[in-house]
């Protein structure tokens, strides 16, 4: 379902003139904004838990993969997806380097190979519908939904259709990606406490 059609900011049905380029043109720092075929929507702010969780998820995996010269990770960073079409605003993106060509300067222009959303209630309807299938339909990679308040992670991978199968973790809570090439990481990291970042290094064995 598409979000309430009450709550756009800008839309297509009262001007003809907020394309999408128009949209993946603009940004201001501070604002997160989503395009959906015409309408814009501005998103609910974080809670502290959520903006705790991604400077940690983003603090590992964006030392990973410079290290190991995989490609970056963003943070709240537009994904423009042709299929809807729609400009999506994840919470975290992993785009490898072979796709890196892609990578505009206010957006990435198609799929990410890795797309991480850290649930809220304000989110979760969308994470888990709309997102999900247009996630899936444009050919990210792999997508994790994380809720941390509820302690619930799934992590979910493209099958050879096409389609999304959710892959558990190890009989150890450790989960392994694809999207990032031999990345792993244990599930309870992802869970307050976090552990430090420099923990996680030594694991990994990169320090």
């Amino acid at each position: 379902r598409r979000p309430p059609r009450s709550t756009p900011l800008y839309s297509s049905a009262a001007s003809d003139v907020y394309k999408r380029q128009e949209f993946l043109d603009y940004g201001e720092e501070g604002q997160r904004f989503e395009w959906v075929e015409g309408e814009v929507f501005e998103m609910p702010s974080p809670s502290m838990m959520h903006q705790l969780l991604e400077v940690f998820l983003c603090a590992i995996l964006s030392v990973y993969v410079e290290e190991k010269e995989l490609g970056i990770v963003l943070p709240e960073f537009t994904m423009r997806l042709p299929l809807r079409p729609s400009g999506r605003d994840p919470d975290i993106i992993f785009v490898s380097e072979s796709q890196s060509h892609r990578l505009r300067k206010n957006y990435l222009d198609g799929a990410a190979d890795l797309v991480i959303e850290l649930i809220s209630p304000g989110t979760e309807r969308q994470d888990r519908g709309n997102k999900f299938m247009e996630y899936q339909q444009a050919g990210v990679q792999e997508y994790w939904l994380i809720d941390g308040m509820r302690r619930v992670a799934e992590f979910y991978q493209l099958d050879a259709e096409g389609y999304y199968q959710q892959i558990l973790p190890d009989e150890k809570g450790v989960y392994h990606c694809t999207a990032i090439t031999d990345l792993w990481l244990k599930v309870e990291w992802l869970w307050k406490p976090y552990p430090s970042a420099i923990s996680v290094y030594k694991e990994w064995g990169l320090i």
